[in-house]
């Protein structure tokens, strides 16, 4: 592990996973970013870490961690170790329709909120768009803005690749030198001010990370993160908002191309909705060997303050065959919102 420390990181689109035809004529130039460091196998990455995401080979920096409460269908429970598979017709929680379904225990699970180096978003070419938190704020009659706060990401320890540099300004982000302030002989040389402390705060109930529900289907894994966004009075109801992420995983050798999407969404109105359709956001992805991971956010509405989603995605190998993976159910929950409004930085 000690080779980490002392290896020079030096950044090319294509060992990073993100060559294009536009850039992969430039592979050769490459240019020093800092010094590898062991990724840490105990305790969590401190605020100012500057990282490589292992998957989306973006550069970052971590701004403060999350802990989550992950649900894996993949891992068997203590109590219960059937891998009977479920049936997406109905969903898996206590809810008024559906039948018997397995109970996923919970583990908890460190993520971090974090920046994305501006420089590599037009390269990150295996997500649908550069990540993004939206989300309404306050429900208050004089204002039905959507907020929007672009390279604010979400990143599982695992997928963090520490490094070191002695660059004062490493990252090109706007909120980088309102939220960080560089601190010589700190480790990391970047600490948190208390813009960072405050905003964190003020948009917790918008940012909170909680949940992450997986399931693998013959080695495809979906993982799935929602977020609420608050609500919106609409004539005599309430509509409430959640944004969901969703990351798909090649983890074997074929390659396949995501065909069809099958939701069913249940509000705790007493409704049960079915949407279909091609692909996810415009794009059928190919999860290759070389690029096996897609990720794309979007987002949905009830006129209740809970309910639940799950279905399928319809995938197709090379040679034909089809079948279906499924979309591991999760809740949508809201939450009790701050009468004032949220401390907005960037767009």
């Amino acid at each position: 592990m000690a080779v980490w420390s002392r290896r020079l990181l030096y950044v090319g689109r294509d060992y990073l996973g993100l060559a294009s035809p536009s850039v992969r004529t430039l592979s050769n130039n490459l240019s020093e970013v800092g010094k590898l460091e062991a990724p840490k196998l105990g305790g969590n990455y401190d605020t100012g870490q500057m990282f490589l995401h292992k998957v989306f080979g973006y550069r970052g920096v971590i701004l403060f961690p999350w802990l989550a409460r992950v649900y894996d269908r993949d891992l068997p429970n203590k109590k219960d170790s059937s891998t009977k598979a479920i049936d997406t017709d109905t969903p898996p929680f206590s809810a008024p329709v559906g039948g018997p379904a397995k109970e996923i225990k919970g583990r908890t699970h460190t993520y971090y909120q974090v920046l994305i180096d501006g420089r590599d978003c037009p390269y990150i070419t295996h997500r649908a768009q550069t990540e993004s938190v939206t989300f309404l704020g306050n429900h208050s009659e004089n204002t039905r803005n959507l907020y929007a706060i672009p390279g604010l990401d979400y990143v599982a320890h695992e997928d963090i690749l520490p490094y070191s540099t002695q660059e004062t300004n490493p990252l090109q982000h706007e909120l980088f030198d309102k939220f960080l302030l560089h601190s010589e002989g700190h480790d990391p040389p970047f600490v948190a001010q208390d813009t960072l402390r405050a905003w964190q705060e003020k948009n917790h109930p918008w940012l909170e990370l909680s949940d992450v529900h997986k399931e693998t289907t013959e080695n495809i894994r979906v993982t799935v993160i929602p977020f609420y966004m608050g609500f919106r009075e609409n004539q005599q109801n309430n509509v409430y908002w959640w944004r969901y992420c969703i990351r798909l995983e090649n983890l074997g050798e074929a390659t396949v191309q995501l065909r069809e999407r099958n939701w069913r969404i249940f509000s705790l109105s007493g409704t049960l909705e079915t949407v279909r359709g091609r692909g996810v956001v415009g794009q059928e992805p190919i999860l290759s060997r070389d690029q096996p991971a897609f990720q794309y956010s979007s987002h949905v509405s009830l006129q209740a303050p809970s309910g639940h989603m799950w279905g399928t995605f319809r995938m197709e190998r090379e040679d034909g065959y089809a079948f279906d993976c499924r979309i591991p159910p999760f809740s949508l929950e809201s939450k009790q919102e701050d009468p004032t409004e949220p401390q907005i930085l960037g767009n």
